[in-house]
């Protein structure tokens, strides 16, 4: 067996993978700035699945943006719509799901993801990361005041041990999304040949 043997998912198509997910999702968690709607996009159309990403559909259930709820509401009642929310989507699969930074960092909400999905950590480090969010700053409400850079270096100590809870990690740096994506669906294909086949 070669090293490329190794690597790739024993699945003959994505569409077999795509059968021995399902009705479970691939859920993308990690930090602001890792590419977690970018690459699900690309991937939700490599697998034929819908995408949906949370964030937006938060705001669709609040009718306000998330910088408008952080101001009006506070980040605790946002907390709490977020979980709500993610827990229904996931319900509903499936699908793949880009979630907020934050989301997985609760601990009912983690429960649901690994209930109803395969948890992807699309981990990313500080320079890439920072390079990326100093774009958007503005709808990012933890990081729209300050220092962009000390608030992510803390939200990277708080939240790293919780995202490395997810099933598979994967690498974002600065190469062609479609790179990304085909390292998500190895990484999960390894992981469900890991699994009995007799798990949904």
């Amino acid at each position: 067996m070669t090293a490329d043997d190794a690597r790739a998912p024993s699945f003959s198509t994505l569409g077999d993978l795509v059968a021995f997910l399902r009705a479970r999702s691939i859920i993308l968690v990690g930090m602001p700035g890792a590419g977690k709607s970018s690459v699900g996009r690309r991937l939700a159309k490599r697998l034929g699945l819908s995408f949906v990403d949370a964030d937006e559909e938060i705001e669709r259930a609040a009718g306000m943006s998330i910088p408008e709820i952080f101001a009006k509401c506070g980040e605790k009642v946002f907390r709490a719509g977020e979980k709500r929310v993610v827990i229904r989507l996931l319900q509903s699969g499936p699908m793949v799901l880009a979630t907020g930074g934050g989301a997985f960092m609760d601990a009912e909400t983690r429960a649901a993801c690994s209930a109803y999905g395969i948890t992807v950590w699309l981990r990313a480090d500080l320079s890439t990361l920072l390079r990326r969010v100093k774009k958007r700053t503005g709808d990012r409400p933890l990081l729209a005041d300050g220092d962009p850079e000390q608030k992510l270096i803390r939200l990277l100590a708080e939240r790293g041990p919780l995202y490395a809870l997810a099933d598979v990690v994967v690498d974002s740096r600065d190469v062609m999304h479609e790179t990304v994506v085909e390292e998500v669906i190895e990484a999960v294909g390894r992981h469900l040949n890991a699994r009995p086949r007799g798990r949904s």
